[in-house]
């Protein structure tokens, strides 16, 4: 009998052991060289911690709200695509060990289960991930239905006006499977014949001229708040406050869109001082451990948001699988708190972690 994974890197193995090659690259790689998403998880590894010793941390408390919904530990379910080539219940079962867990699942627009049908699985707070489409009728549809079946806030993902080049889908000539949430709406069955149907798919469909000005008129067909997903500098999360936005997601869409661009934790605390606290900034990308969670917050995140874990844990072991991997998250996240010393999240600090900066800054002292 295998021993039990111990870590979300177990997961990642037991979930290349799992699924076919083609489904495996699909959900593990990133874009071009990769190098951003390496450095999505090794831009962790260059930030210590900083305990502070013989504090009282006989109870911990890692509980937060986001938008006044209480969840259990600052870790949400980030909008992942295509949940059925890992499971065959695709996103019921990931929405499912959400509730379990009870944290936010945000379901990506490309679901291969429909948004009623999440909606009817379980009372998991849910959250509903946008592209916006050149038939802009379609996307008022869908913020609709996500408004009608209780969905509690719309993440418009803003990093894609093209779609990445992910050279291991084009090598496996992955063809996926329809979107439910647009099925009837428009067709999805594009095929350029060249690798890959995902880029026909992305670059037939999206709209590549929404701007900051066409904010607006997103924000005049719903009363959800609107997150914006994919922001990586100062000047566009001070872009993001004009328009109105009422989170600010740091994201590089999981290294998978822009290559070279940062990692997303480097360029955290360079937006959270921007938005100055006006509104909550998240994190995603190159979450691994319990202690990258606990730099995240230490660097101004509110909560950070975890996909391809997700997705080895349900291909690996189902609804239960994505239970264990967030367990294993939050067991990891208490102990990292309690070593530091902090007996709740808000008692992570800036002065409990050291970044290279911070570092180069001392050696100069």
């Amino acid at each position: 009998m295998a021993a039990e994974p111990v870590n979300i890197d177990e997961f990642r193995e037991l979930a290349r052991q799992a699924l076919p090659k083609m489904y495996y690259d699909f959900f593990n790689g990133g874009a071009e060289d990769q190098f951003t998403l390496r450095e999505n998880e090794e831009a962790f590894h260059r930030i210590t911690i900083q305990p502070r010793v013989l504090l009282d941390v006989s109870s911990i408390d890692l509980s937060t709200t986001v938008f006044g919904y209480n969840i259990s530990m600052p870790v949400m379910i980030a909008p992942t695509s295509r949940h059925k080539l890992a499971n065959p219940l695709g996103e019921i079962a990931t929405a499912r060990a959400a509730s379990a867990c009870n944290t936010i699942m945000v379901l990506s627009l490309s679901s291969t289960c429909t948004l009623e049908e999440v909606a009817a699985c379980c009372n998991a707070v849910r959250f509903f991930q946008l592209y916006v489409y050149k038939r802009r009728d379609i996307t008022a549809k869908l913020v609709q239905r996500a408004e009608n079946n209780g969905y509690k806030a719309i993440v418009l993902t803003v990093d894609s006006p093209r779609h990445g080049r992910r050279e291991a889908d084009i090598k496996n000539k992955i063809i996926v499977p329809e979107l439910k949430n647009v099925e009837g709406l428009f067709t999805t069955k594009f095929f350029d014949g060249g690798g890959s149907n995902l880029d026909s798919l992305a670059n037939s469909t999206r709209d590549p001229s929404f701007s900051w000005e066409d904010i607006g008129w997103l924000k005049s067909i719903t009363k959800l708040p609107i997150l914006i997903k994919g922001i990586l500098t100062r000047e566009d999360a001070i872009k993001a406050l004009e328009v109105g936005a009422a989170g600010i997601i740091v994201s590089n869409h999981g290294a998978r869109q822009l290559d070279y661009c940062p990692a997303t934790i480097s360029v955290l605390e360079e937006v959270v001082h921007a938005v100055g606290g006006k509104v909550p900034v998240f994190l995603d990308g190159g979450v691994r451990r319990g202690t990258d969670i606990f730099k995240a917050m230490a660097l101004g995140a509110q909560a950070v948001l975890v996909g391809r874990p997700v997705m080895y844990g349900l291909a690996a072991r189902g609804e239960y699988g994505v239970r264990q991997v967030l367990e294993m998250l939050k067991n990891e996240l208490e102990l990292a708190m309690a070593l530091a010393g902090c007996s709740s999240v808000k008692e992570i600090t800036r002065s409990h972690v050291r970044t290279k900066h911070d570092r180069q800054l001392l050696s100069l002292l």
